[in-house]
């Protein structure tokens, strides 16, 4: 009780700062944030030490599939106590703010080894867009701890797939931070584990056993939200970018949007003032991404077994692969938030040359789709594969 107390006292006065972030925050990491991470990410680097990995080779962490099951048993047993049947939400992610209709098309004149998979020719895909916050709760806005989520589902790809759950897409699933919330397996496990206690600060503060790196470089990302729209998105982990080359992906804004927050510092915030903003938005313009390519070019500095550590922009810089347009739309009916209860989003819904790499993406594979199982079988949902053509009038 007195952890918890103590946890609780913490996460209230990240509430206070969370209203007050939006007056400072972006003027501070314009100056701080680089040099802040560097320093992090070389005290990460001198406790690594260099395995002697190719370019896009794996090698399995020690009892891995008995960490997943940890991690599978404790993020089902959290979704049982946080929901009830017919209101289950995802275990991670898990506060829809919207889902939206919009096109990904591949750009012309890529060089050969990046014309792979998705990318191996210009062409428009439909696509289903989920943007959401962390989770394992569904917060006001305010109140969340800061993350925001993209999931992007194309419709319409050719060729097999990793998982034959889906025949016909590809997904892509990014967060805000360019590195993972755990660096590892294990380390998930054990932040399931304190998450499940409702008291996740302790996976990164529990004195002998700390991550106090990773919440540092967590936290120079984690802020305040103003509109999903507006959000750098990054994959976090590796993925294949056909055979013997890896690479992560981001998506970069490139729309200036509403960034209001009603009511901030200490009125009366809207409960959803995220979708608010991104229904008020859409309401009146188109939004776009870019979507960048990092290309692993050394196996040691840009890792594919710990999701930690952040691949430099200066061995590897980002290519401009494809765009992603989000046109003006209505997208916050009741019809179209409930068809986020079907959807399903697994980076294993994938061509083999995008195969997800590294031990946090191998548990992907078995963890979403058990506990997308279980969530859409408690709501009384079936799930199906989309076309992009779905009406909700």
């Amino acid at each position: 009780m007195p952890l918890r107390r103590l946890h609780d006292f913490l996460v209230s006065l990240s509430h206070v700062e969370r209203r007050l972030e939006p007056f400072f925050r972006e003027a501070v990491d314009s100056v701080l944030r680089e040099p802040q991470a560097a320093v992090i990410q070389f005290l990460i680097n001198i406790q690594r030490k260099d395995e002697g990995l190719k370019l896009a080779e794996e090698r399995p962490i020690p009892d891995e599939e008995l960490h997943l099951q940890e991690i599978i048993d404790r993020m089902h047993d959290q979704m049982a106590g946080r929901f009830k049947p017919g209101g289950f939400e995802r275990g991670g992610n898990t506060k829809t703010h919207g889902i939206v209709r919009a096109q990904f098309t591949v750009v012309d004149g890529l060089p050969d080894n990046l014309r792979k998979g998705v990318f191996a020719t210009p062409r428009t895909f439909k696509a289903w867009v989920r943007f959401s916050g962390p989770g394992p709760d569904v917060p006001k806005d305010i109140d969340d701890v800061g993350f925001a989520s993209m999931a992007i589902k194309l419709m319409g790809v050719e060729g097999p797939k990793l998982m034959d759950e889906e025949k016909a897409t590809q997904d892509f699933i990014c967060v805000m931070t360019p590195t993972f919330v755990t660096p590892d397996t294990k380390a998930n496990a054990s932040l399931q584990k304190w998450s499940l206690e409702h008291t996740p600060l302790w996976y990164f503060l529990k004195p002998g056993d700390t991550h106090i790196l990773d919440f540092l470089m967590q936290g120079l990302w984690n802020a305040t939200q103003y509109n999903p729209l507006a959000q750098t998105y990054y994959s976090n982990v590796p993925y294949l970018l056909g055979e013997g080359q890896a690479m992560k992906y981001a998506f970069l804004p490139r729309t200036k949007v509403n960034k209001k927050i009603p009511g901030a510092p200490f009125g009366n915030v809207p409960d959803n003032y995220l979708r608010d903003n991104m229904a008020g938005t859409l309401a009146q313009q188109d939004v776009e991404f870019d979507i960048c390519v990092q290309v692993q070019t050394d196996a040691h500095r840009m890792p594919i077994e710990n999701a930690g550590v952040r691949w430099p922009l200066k061995l590897s810089p980002h290519v401009t692969v494809a765009k992603l347009r989000i046109p003006k739309q209505k997208f916050d009916s009741p019809k179209q938030m409930e068809f986020a209860k079907v959807l399903k989003w697994n980076p294993w819904h994938a061509l083999p040359e995008h195969r997800p790499l590294g031990n946090q993406s191998r548990a992907r594979r078995r963890m979403y789709w058990e506990l997308g199982k279980y969530r859409q079988d408690m709501n009384g949902v079936q799930h199906y594969e989309p076309t992009g053509d779905e009406a909700f009038d």
